[in-house]
C-alpha cells in the first residue's frame, strides 16, 4: 500500500477517464460506460492498494488483479499506461493490429495483464484459482477481481464463490461494479440480481456495501477489509453509474458500446477536465 492522498487518488481517476474515453474515441469501438463506472475504484487499487511493479510485472510476489468484465479494458489499459507498464501513447492503438490493447484483456500481449478475460462469468473462476495457488504456495499476495452485475447472472459465478468459502480465501477481495445496466437494458428488466450484497454473504463472504464513486469509501473500505482477521473472501458491492463523468453517457444504456463522435468527445473531455483539481 502506498501513501497517496484522497484528492490525487480522484485526480487519478479523471485521468484514467480521460483516457478510457480517449482510447474509444480513437478507436471508434469499444465500451465506455462500465469502463467509466468503474474508474474510482481501479483508481485506488492501482495507485494505493496494490503492490505491483511496472518494472517487473511478473514479480511472483505482486498483488493480482482480474477484471472479469473484460469488454472494460479502457479502464484498466488506462491504470497500465500511467502507471508506466506501457508508453502511455499506446491509449491511441486501442484494438490496433499489433497493439498491446486489444479488444479484450490479453495477457500474452500487455504487460500487467494477470489473465486474458472477456467471456463473462469466467473471471472470478479464474482469481480463485490464483488466490488458491497463493494460499498453497504460502505466498502474502492478495488477489483482486472486478466483476459486472450483468455478469453475476451467469451459475459459473456462483460455483467460483463457493469454491472461495470452501478453501477460506481471505486473500480474494472482489468488487461488484453495481450500475445496474448491462448491454440490453437494466439487470431488473434482463435477470433480477435481488440484494447481491446478501446473495454473497450467504454463500459465505464478508460482504461491504459503499458507494463507488466517493473515494473516501472505496479506501476506507479497502483499509478495513486488509485488517480483518476472518477467513472468509470479501465482497465490496460498489454502487456506482454507467458512464459517470460525462453527463451524456451517465444512465444511459446505450452508452453500453457505442464510441463518441467528434463533438461528444469534445464534450466528454471538457466535462472530465472540470473534474480536476
Amino acid at each position: 500500500m502506498k501513501e497517496v492522498s484522497i484528492q490525487e487518488l480522484k485526480d487519478k481517476a479523471v485521468e484514467l477517464r480521460q483516457a478510457a474515453v480517449t482510447m474509444v474515441y480513437k478507436a471508434q469501438s469499444g465500451h465506455p460506460g462500465g469502463s467509466l463506472s468503474a474508474a474510482d475504484i481501479i483508481s485506488a487499487l492501482y495507485f494505493k492498494e496494490m503492490d505491483i511493479d511496472p518494472e517487473n510485472p511478473k514479480w511472483e510476489d505482486r498483488d493480482r488483479f482480474v477484471l472479469s468484465k473484460g469488454h472494460v479494458a479502457p479502464i484498466q489499459y488506462a491504470a497500465l499506461a500511467l502507471k508506466g507498464f506501457v508508453p502511455y501513447e499506446t491509449v491511441n492503438t486501442l484494438r490496433q493490429y499489433g497493439s498491446p490493447f486489444q479488444g479484450h484483456p490479453d495477457m500474452k500481449k500487455c504487460p500487467g495483464i494477470d489473465i486474458s478475460t472477456g467471456s463473462l462469468g469466467q473471471g472470478l473462476s479464474c482469481a480463485v484459482g490464483m488466490a488458491l495457488a497463493g494460499k498453497r504456495d504460502e505466498k502474502e499476495y492478495r488477489v483482486f477481481a472486478m466483476v459486472g452485475d450483468g455478469e453475476c447472472q451467469e451459475g459459473q459465478i456462483w460455483e467460483a464463490a463457493q469454491t472461495a468459502v470452501k478453501y477460506e480465501l481471505d486473500n480474494l477481495i472482489v468488487f461488484v461494479d453495481y450500475n445496474r445496466l448491462q448491454i440490453d437494458g437494466t439487470t431488473d428488466e434482463i435477470m433480477p440480481l435481488q440484494d447481491i450484497e446478501k446473495k454473497f454473504e450467504a454463500f459465505g463472504f464478508e460482504t461491504k456495501n459503499i458507494d463507488g464513486h466517493s473515494m473516501e469509501e472505496i479506501t476506507a473500505v479497502l483499509d478495513e477489509i486488509r485488517e480483518s482477521e476472518n477467513k472468509l473472501p470479501k465482497c465490496i458491492v460498489a454502487n456506482t453509474v454507467k458512464g459517470k463523468g460525462v453527463s451524456y453517457m451517465e444512465n444511459v444504456v446505450n452508452w453500453h458500446g457505442v464510441a463518441p463522435n467528434d463533438q461528444e468527445y469534445e464534450q466528454a473531455m471538457e466535462e472530465l477536465a472540470g473534474g480536476l483539481k
